[in-house]
């Protein structure tokens, strides 16, 4: 099959937005190719054996959101509505600097799109001891690390989007050996993934999407945690409560306010609720939530324009 390519012209701060819109307009899928990905190694933290010099270089100065649209009759008027919602947005910005918001298209085969954003994402280190490393790429860990092997397809869940790797942090930070955990929305199952590798003794992981229990139940298996970890397709004000004393969601703003509530019916006393996905302009809306439903503020962080929070429940 073939596919159309198109290829925006953007920033940091505009590209989940561009992202989005070209979703919603009808792309199968899209990538984000952005050099604020890549680890800096003049910035604390940041190991040089992860570090890749060669890909750093051969990346674009602008940030680049990629989207594929089947090729059909109706591809023609799909591409002139995303010129002009593009040029909408460069008018309207939302207050934020989207760059030029060029726009390139080209032709690609059916595997080329499905498979050429692996070329950028190579192992990377995630705090003290967790490393992502893609399936197939090499990586000789060092006394200390915890490896997580992944191939995240098409689910959410590389580790490289600020608030995944914001939720790993606070797990690494929080997460004590033998707790019951839940991750809530688990995508490619790389949250759950991290909790297995960091102690937790029983972890449930659930998400709405069965394509994305599929792919998190492959790389369960394919780390060996499939003992600790139970992936299941369900909805989380719908299902019986499982007690744990920490659970992880990395979802958006709005379920995280709508999940909050039905939360507490599975976290027991002073469990810990680590969420991400929030927009800093949304975090307010999420504090006041959590408030609401019965949380406090344990922790919290933020990366770029996200914010990731640790939340207490106090709930009786």
């Amino acid at each position: 099959m073939q596919w159309c390519e198109a290829v925006v012209h953007t920033t940091t701060e505009g590209s989940d937005i561009v992202s989005e819109l070209l979703m919603r307009l009808g792309a199968m899928g899209t990538e984000i190719i952005d050099r604020a990905d890549v680890p800096d190694p003049d910035k604390p933290g940041v190991y040089w054996e992860l570090y890749d010099k060669k890909l750093l270089e051969n990346m674009p100065e602008d940030v680049l959101v990629k989207g594929w649209f089947a090729q059909d009759e109706h591809t023609h008027d799909v591409l002139n509505t995303v010129r002009q919602e593009l040029a909408q947005l460069a008018q309207g910005g939302f207050g934020l600097d989207f760059g030029t918001l060029a726009l390139d298209m080209q032709n690609v085969a059916d595997e080329d799109w499905s498979e050429n954003w692996k070329k950028y994402y190579k192992p990377f280190r995630i705090g003290s001891h967790l490393v992502v490393k893609p399936t197939w790429e090499a990586y000789t860990p060092v006394e200390g690390d915890l490896v997580i092997e992944l191939d995240p397809g098409m689910a959410f869940g590389t580790g490289t989007h600020e608030t995944t790797n914001m939720c790993m942090q606070l797990l690494e930070k929080h997460l004590n050996s033998g707790l019951r955990v839940m991750d809530v929305g688990t995508g490619s199952g790389i949250l759950a993934i991290a909790a297995a590798r960091l102690g937790a003794k029983d972890i449930l992981a659930i998400d709405i999407d069965p394509d994305a229990v599929k792919v998190a139940k492959e790389n369960v298996a394919l780390n060996g945690v499939d003992q600790q970890v139970r992936v299941v397709v369900g909805d989380l004000c719908k299902s019986e409560a499982m007690p744990c004393e920490l659970a992880v969601a990395n979802i958006v703003a709005d379920a995280i306010c709508m999940l909050a509530g039905p939360l507490t019916r599975h976290l027991v006393k002073d469990g810990l609720l680590i969420c991400s996905g929030i927009i800093r302009e949304r975090e307010q809306d999420v504090l006041n939530a959590a408030r609401e439903a019965g949380y406090t503020v344990y922790d919290r962080i933020e990366k770029g324009e996200w914010v990731a929070l640790c939340l207490r429940n106090e709930a009786a």
